[in-house]
């Protein structure tokens, strides 16, 4: 059974060891390794990095990263090897939980390849809503996003 919890410092060896993401993701490996997002999110204030624990092992980590307004920012990262096996959904909606048991959290947005209609799909089922198009640099190039979004009322009538 998967649950959330704070991480700690040796979590972060352990991820940047995995292995890398097989090609279809390969974009997103840079996210768990020195300078990713476990480096930027660790210093950056109202940031919660949450890992994925499954008997003991990760199964990968999420970032709900707080902002003025009422919004939060969602990341989530998999093991290589638990990619589409239904871990993604686990986590988010755990992620989801924790993002909106602060009472102040009024929505919580993402951001999602365009490269990747699986992410977008699972996000659409969870009731997240498409909210604009995005271009962000990553690594010295240009890469296209959705913007998504989900209030709490959504989340919450979702049955979730």
């Amino acid at each position: 059974m998967i649950f959330l919890r704070q991480i700690n410092q040796d979590d972060i060896a352990v991820i940047k060891g995995w292995p890398p993401y097989p090609a279809e993701f390969g974009d997103l490996d840079y996210a768990l390794r020195d300078g990713g997002w476990l480096d930027e999110y660790s210093q950056k204030p109202g940031a919660d990095i949450l890992i994925a624990d499954d008997e003991g092992t990760i199964a990968g980590f999420s970032i709900i990263a707080r902002e003025p307004g009422g919004i939060a920012e969602f990341r989530i990262a998999l093991h290589p090897e638990r990619c589409g096996r239904g871990v993604g959904r686990t986590v988010t909606y755990l992620s989801l939980v924790h993002g909106f048991s602060d009472t102040t959290t009024g929505a919580v947005r993402l951001i999602v390849r365009k490269n990747n209609p699986r992410a977008k799909r699972l996000y659409e089922e969870m009731r997240f809503r498409n909210t604009g198009e995005c271009i962000e640099e990553i690594r010295g190039k240009p890469v296209e996003f959705y913007r998504m979004e989900i209030n709490r009322i959504a989340f919450y009538r979702a049955g979730a």
